[in-house]
This record gives structure tokens, sequence and C-alpha cells, in this order.
């Protein structure tokens, strides 16, 4: 199963670099994949899109020494100069938005304004990089020791290992490689297993402004796969910080292996959110937030609204006023212009959805 290059709505992913089939690791500056092979669903129809063939194991470590070589270059590269690779690629991203925030929408199955807006993030999280890069300065402390002073000094700590979810399948890794590259950290990355094109999409427009620059393809690293590769980015000591974004459950898990090898996280999990809407809330805004919280992404998405509160004096008109507001929601394919809410991910969260409504 592969692109249905001949499906008109799919004829843009050969200008993103993707084929029937696609490789799933890129590391040192070379593509490869020796893994299982994964085929990306479109949540719109349950239609295959294309095939990935994940990373094996050893495909991972190729990539980690790689990685590891170029630490040290990246290490020493002055903080301005990495923000300028980080300023090309925002540019390489701004070129591409249109089509990669359809890819977004078509894969992962949040609307298209959705997608694309996801992609801005990153683009946003580039220009700020940029200007962090020339601000990374420590402190002159005085001394209480004549004719000295004490200097502050932040160094880069290698290596920084980003953990995506799908949801957020290009946002995510913008916020946390943008920073992670100006201060001079190489990044490996691992997408979700359900939007590897997404992953490699991204991964081909950050490579090409690495290899425009000749700079060693070890400095970025991508790597698809499952549990098997996210638990051996949380095993690898050569990792000082992994940043990871998905459940509880999993981050907790990661959290606990991460602290074991005395590494450090970031952790962003599930949410279970709940809107309070007082007596003297201004309604018309209250439901439009509150539409918006539960309705946005499909509510697949750690700031979701789950549970609604309203004090009973405006109950009713807050009820009303739902009722007409949902009425004007229309479900359908995520990549259609006027589709507000698209699908859920997968079968599996389909599921989950149900179970919950149950509940």
């Amino acid at each position: 199963m592969g692109v249905e290059f001949e499906r008109e709505d799919y004829q843009f992913l050969t200008e993103l670099g993707l084929a029937p089939e696609n490789l799933g690791c890129y590391g040192g500056g070379v593509w490869r994949a020796n893994g299982p092979t994964v085929t990306s669903i479109n949540p719109s129809d349950n239609e295959p899109i294309a095939t990935v063939r994940e990373a094996s194991l050893e495909d991972y470590e190729d990539s980690m020494k790689a990685c590891a070589d170029a630490r040290r270059m990246w290490m020493l590269t002055p903080a301005p100069k990495r923000g300028e690779i980080v300023r090309q690629i925002g540019d390489g991203l701004r070129a591409k938005l249109p089509l990669l925030g359809k890819l977004v929408s078509l894969e992962m199955g949040k609307i298209l304004p959705e997608g694309i807006g996801e992609v801005q993030e990153f683009i946003d999280m580039c220009d700020y990089a940029v200007g962090l890069s020339r601000q990374l300065s420590g402190s002159i402390i005085p001394s209480e020791r004549p004719n000295h002073a004490m200097m502050e000094v932040w160094n880069p700590l290698g290596i920084v290992g980003v953990i995506t979810a799908f949801n957020f399948p290009c946002a995510v890794l913008g916020w946390n490689a943008c920073i992670a590259l100006v201060c001079g950290n190489c990044v490996v990355w691992k997408g979700a297993p359900t939007t590897p094109l997404v992953t490699l999409a991204t991964t081909r427009i950050i490579a090409e402004v690495f290899e425009r620059n000749k700079l060693p393809g070890g400095i970025f690293t991508c790597v698809c796969g499952g549990a098997e590769i996210g638990s051996a980015i949380a095993h690898d000591a050569r990792i000082p910080l992994v940043s990871f974004t998905g459940s509880t459950k999993v981050g907790m898990l990661v959290q606990s292996i991460v602290h074991a090898r005395h590494g450090k996280v970031l952790l962003e999990l599930s949410g279970n959110n709940a809107i309070i809407v007082m007596d003297d809330a201004v309604l018309p805004l209250a439901i439009r937030a509150v539409l918006f919280a539960a309705v946005g992404t499909a509510g697949q998405r750690c700031t979701t609204c789950r549970r609604l509160i309203v004090h009973e004096k405006v109950y009713d008109d807050m009820l009303e006023g739902l009722l007409k507001a949902y009425k004007q929601v229309k479900v359908g394919n995520s990549v259609e212009g006027d589709t507000l809410c698209g699908p859920l991910h997968s079968k599996l969260s389909m599921s989950g959805f149900t179970e919950g409504i149950k509940k």
C-alpha cells in the first residue's frame, strides 16, 4: 500500500519529498531504515497514504554515534551562527507552510487551519530562537575577594532527545528543537508512530539546511519507531535531557528511566480540564471559548475542556447557547476548508472516546 499519486488531493506529497515507500531514519546525514514497515492512514477515510520503514536499534545506534561525533563541533559553534541556521530552518518551513500544514491535517486529522497554524508555531519558535541566540549571556557577579570577579557561563548539555505525540506532530518539535539548537545541543527526534509522514517531511526541510551549509548531519537526527526506540532514547546516557510529550502513564515511565541515570526530563503530559462559568460571565465569550476548547483538534489535546461546571443562574442560557453553537459545527474531512471538526486520529482514539462517553 502506498501513496495514490493519481489522487488529486495527494499530489502535493511529492513536493514534500515523500514517496509511496519511505525510509524512516535520518542520521549522520544519511537516510536509512531496517526496521518494520508501518502504513500511514488518512483518518478521514481510513485509507492508506504511504508506508514508512522504521529504524532498527542498529540504525538508532549508528545515528547516535554520528550525533555524538557532531556534538563537540556544534557546541563550539558561536551561538549567533547557530541562530542563523535556525533562521534558515524557519525560512524553509515558510516556503512549505501550506503544503506541510496540509500534510499535518491529512495525516493527523486536525482541520486545515489548525494544521497550517501548527507549522506557523514552529516558524514563530524559529524567529524567537534566532533572537535568543544573541542573548545567551551569563552574569558578572561581584566577589568579596579583592581584585576578583565571578563569571557565570552557560554550557550546552550536548544532545537533547525529543519524543513527540500524534496530536501536534510538528509544533512540539519546534518548541524543543529551536531552543536546543541555538543553545548548542544536537537533537535526536522520535515522532509519533502514527504520524511518520509529518516527521519525515519536517526532517527533510531541516536536513536540507544543514546540508546546504555543509554542516554535519549528525546535529539533527530523526528516528521513526515505536516503544523500542523511545526506550532506547530514555536509557541512552549520551542524551542528558529527554523531552517527552504524551500520556501521563508513559511520561512517568520515561521520567523514572531518565532519572535513574541522573538525566533531566521535560514532560508535557495529558490533562483533564474543567471550565467554570460563573453567574457574572460574559456568556457569548464563554460559549465560544468552551466550543473551541472542546472541539479544537477534535478534543485530542492536553488543554481540551472535558468538564463544564456552570452556575445555576446561567445554566439554561449557557446550555441554549452551546446547543446553537454546536449545531453550526460541520464534522467532516479534515482538509476541506469548511470543516470545523475533523475525525479522531485512529480507531484506538475512537474506542477511548466511546468508552469515555459510557463512563
